[in-house]
């Protein structure tokens, strides 16, 4: 994916100038926590009227960035294109949501009959030949406790050609068939982990599974990273749940409207510090004010494995620390996460490289907030070695953003390209579209400069990034390049 150019990027906007905007329009709105909520321009009476503070408030503006949605259409676009919509208005012509290119229509038209059948030919688990193959099936993903009648409510099917779950994702407004995740477990000696798949592809997969059974009256609600986890907490606990379309790696600014009626926010993503992390992220997305974090520990694992441990997960939840605190604290309050960092010395060291043992020995592993500078003469492989640095880190879930201003993208995604299929695929191109695929599907950005570039415009743009995208990850290569040679002297 590739962030917008420098020569056209949306123009930053700020809540102040959407609030006096939408008072300059007679737009009436509501000041939600994460959007604002007003009427839509793309539902009912579309003459020159202005909107009634009495229809329904199903259109969503994005408070950092401007974007909008409307839940009840799914019209979305740039804060401009809302502008656009509202002159429309004003001289009685009908608003037209922004389309997208035919291309990706069709492409998500493709996506929607692949998961179709797909979803026909999968079965329901207590559907599969005997009890012993749902025993055993069930055994496998770590969901023996999980009764039939939750998988039944969520629509989780098997698939027993890939011997994958099916996890469905249906669209709140009319229940149809919008895509599918398929989880398939691989055992590495005594290690077991599960490989996941979407259709749409990844990046076009914004699912937040279990939406359709959430009620309209549901004020309180617990987020997690993975399916299971959504199951595990409403057969528990009866919360309402659910599961973000990447786990801990990415929360997509698309989503937050959905998630707006809820006044309480739990979020227990997983078991490790890379969960809490991200808990800690995603809840100054969502307004700090509303969210409760559940902290990993060893009472405290994962919704499923509490489950399965026979924990109370009820209790688990109401332990939950509430995410916005106090500007001072003592040290009662950060005893217990001194002890999980006590406790957690390896994952605290951060995501460890699996190509480069040696390195690890160095940095111990990569942290958010720390910069690391490589330095060396021109042509000593200083590109070609962060690549493989970054690349290690991409595929292990690390969301990165790349800002080559040296050499083009293209280029340096051939070069990543190579070092992630480990083989020369100008000799064997037969290989190219499946590698190709594989590669997509990392969560990787490039910024589109190149040569010198004005600081700010840089800065804000990885800003733009880090909140579109959770990026944790911004490779700068190289700072030469970015500053232009002449303004070496100057300590910027």
């Amino acid at each position: 994916d590739v962030l917008p150019s420098p020569d056209g990027p949306a123009p930053s906007v700020s809540i102040t100038e959407i609030r006096q905007y939408l008072r300059a329009q007679d737009i009436p709105f509501h000041d939600g926590y994460s959007c604002l909520h007003t009427p839509s321009l793309f539902v009912g009476d579309r003459g020159d009227q202005p909107l009634s503070a009495n229809a329904p408030f199903t259109l969503f503006i994005d408070k950092t960035t401007g974007s909008f949605l409307c839940t009840a259409t799914l019209a979305e676009g740039t804060w401009q294109d809302f502008q656009a919509n509202v002159e429309m208005r004003l001289r009685g012509i009908s608003p037209i949501p922004p389309a997208r290119s035919e291309e990706m229509e069709e492409e998500m038209r493709q996506a929607r009959e692949d998961a179709r059948c797909i979803w026909e030919r999968a079965l329901p688990l207590w559907e599969l030949l005997d009890e012993k193959e749902t025993k055993e099936t069930k055994a496998l993903f770590g969901i023996s406790q999980v009764t039939n009648a939750t998988l039944k409510r969520f629509g989780v099917r098997y698939l027993r050609t890939a011997r994958s779950l099916v996890f469905p994702w249906f669209s709140p407004q009319d229940a149809t068939l919008k895509g599918l995740k398929l989880v398939r477990v691989e055992k590495n000696g005594g290690t077991i982990t599960y490989v996941e798949e979407t259709l749409p592809r990844f990046d076009s997969y914004l699912n937040l599974f279990g939406l359709p059974l959430i009620g309209r009256r549901d004020t309180e609600l617990v987020l997690t990273g993975w399916e299971l986890d959504a199951l595990a907490l409403h057969q528990a606990a009866g919360v309402a749940s659910l599961a973000l379309p990447r786990g801990t790696s990415y929360l997509p600014p698309t989503l937050l409207p959905y998630l707006e009626q809820f006044k309480r926010i739990t979020l227990w993503l997983g078991e490790d510090l890379r969960s809490w992390e991200a808990a800690k992220l995603f809840a100054r997305k969502l307004s700090l004010k509303r969210c409760s974090l559940v902290r990993p520990g060893n009472l405290q694992p994962r919704p499923l494995e509490a489950l399965n441990q026979g924990l109370n997960v009820t209790k688990i939840l109401r332990s939950a620390l509430l995410a916005s605190h106090k500007s001072i604290v003592s040290f009662r309050q950060l005893r217990e996460e001194v002890f999980g960092e006590l406790v957690n010395t390896e994952q605290v060291s951060g995501v460890k490289w699996t190509r480069f043992p040696e390195l690890n020995k160095l940095l111990k592993g990569h942290r958010r907030g720390e910069l690391t500078i490589f330095t060396g003469p021109t042509g000593s492989g200083k590109t070609t070695f962060i690549s493989e640095y970054a690349l290690d880190l991409c595929m292990q879930g690390v969301c990165t953003l790349w800002g080559s201003f040296e050499i083009n993208n293209v280029r340096l995604a051939k070069i990543m390209l190579t070092q992630f299929a480990g083989r020369r695929l100008e000799d064997q191109l037969e290989l190219y579209d499946e590698w190709a695929d594989r590669f997509e599907e990392l969560p990787l950005y490039f910024m589109t400069f190149h040569g010198q570039q004005n600081i700010k415009t840089v800065i804000d743009t990885m800003q733009h990034a880090v909140y579109m995208y959770d990026i944790t990850h911004v490779v700068v290569d190289n700072l030469q390049f970015m500053m232009g040679h002449e303004h070496i002297s100057v300590d910027r």
